[in-house]
C-alpha cells in the first residue's frame, strides 16, 4: 500500500475542516450575517422605508414640492419625515384617493404603511383603521367670495356648497347647511378650482385649508369657523401594525418633548 497519497488526502480534509470552523466562528462573514436582524420588525411594505399614502393636494398639510426626495411636502409630510428619521427609515409618499384611505381599503391592500392626510379621528373610522395619538387639533370653516353676501351657514339655502367626499366637513354640512345643495368632490384640488370658476358658492372644509385659499386670493374669505372638537391622527391597517404604531407614537412624543414638533408646526401655522 502506498501511504503518501493517503496522508496527503487526510491533510486536505483537515485543512478544509479548519477553514469551515473559522467561517462559522466569524459573525461578520458567510450566509449567517444576512439573517441577523437590522432593527425592529415593523412589517414594512418596503424594507427600510416608511411608505406613506396621502390625498394630495391639501395644503398646508400636503402638497407638491419640497426637498425631501419624495416630491411632496406639507405639515403632515414633514412631521412624518421627522418620525421616519427617528426610526432610521427613508420616507416614500404616494398620492391616493381620500375615501379609500379613510375607509381602510388602501391600508388593507398593503399599498402603504401609514395614512397621513389630515384625517380626523372618529369612532366610525376606528372600526376599520387604527390611529396614532392625535397630532393636530382642527376646526371646520366656511369659505365664500367676499362679494357673495353670505355671512353664515344660515345663508346657504339654495346655494351650492362644495365638500370633500368622505370627510367630517361633508358630515357637518349635511347636518347644518339646511337647504343647501351639496356638491361632493374627491379632493381640495377639485374644490378650489371649481370655486374659482364660479361653480360653487362656498366650500365647507378644514379651517387651515380654507385659510390657505383666503391668503392666496383676497377675493375669498372665511366667514365662519366651527369648533367640532376634531383631532387628526395617522392611520394604520386595523390590528396589523401594532409595532409600527407604537414606534410612531413614541417618536411623536419625543418630537413634542424636544421642541422639534413646534418648529415644524410654526413653519405652517404661525403667522410670520
Amino acid at each position: 500500500m502506498n501511504r503518501r497519497p493517503l496522508l496527503a488526502g487526510l491533510a486536505v480534509v483537515a485543512a478544509a475542516a479548519l477553514a469551515l470552523t473559522g467561517c462559522a466562528s466569524n459573525p461578520g462573514s458567510g450566509s449567517d450575517s444576512s439573517k441577523a436582524p437590522s432593527g425592529p420588525d415593523y412589517g414594512l411594505v418596503s424594507a427600510g422605508t416608511l411608505s406613506v399614502c396621502s390625498d394630495i393636494p391639501y395644503p398646508p398639510f400636503e402638497f407638491e414640492g419640497g426637498d425631501n426626495g419624495t416630491g411632496y411636502t406639507g405639515f403632515d409630510i414633514d412631521l412624518l419625515g421627522a418620525v421616519a428619521k427617528k426610526l432610521d427609515l427613508k420616507l416614500n409618499v404616494q398620492d391616493v384617493g381620500f375615501d379609500a384611505l379613510q375607509s381602510g381599503t388602501t391600508l388593507a391592500a398593503g399599498t402603504c404603511d401609514v395614512g397621513a392626510s389630515a384625517m380626523t379621528i372618529t369612532d366610525a373610522r376606528k372600526k376599520s383603521i387604527d390611529f396614532s395619538d392625535p397630532y393636530y387639533d382642527s376646526l371646520q370653516s366656511l369659505l365664500v367670495r367676499t362679494d357673495s353676501g353670505i355671512k353664515s351657514i344660515d345663508d346657504l339655502k339654495g346655494k351650492t356648497v362644495g365638500v370633500q367626499q368622505g370627510t367630517t366637513g361633508e358630515s357637518y354640512a349635511k347636518e347644518h347647511a339646511k337647504g343647501a345643495e351639496l356638491l361632493q368632490m374627491g379632493s381640495d384640488g377639485d374644490l378650489w378650482p371649481a370655486m374659482q370658476a364660479g361653480q360653487l358658492d362656498a366650500i365647507l372644509q378644514d379651517q387651515p385649508v380654507n385659510l390657505e385659499h383666503e391668503k392666496a386670493d383676497k377675493a375669498y374669505k372665511i366667514v365662519e369657523t366651527y369648533n367640532t372638537d376634531e383631532q387628526y391622527g395617522f392611520a394604520f391597517e386595523k390590528g396589523k401594525r401594532t409595532a409600527l404604531l407604537d414606534a410612531v407614537n413614541k417618536a411623536l412624543k419625543e418630537l413634542k418633548d424636544s421642541g422639534e414638533y413646534k418648529k415644524i408646526y410654526d413653519e405652517y401655522f404661525t403667522a410670520k
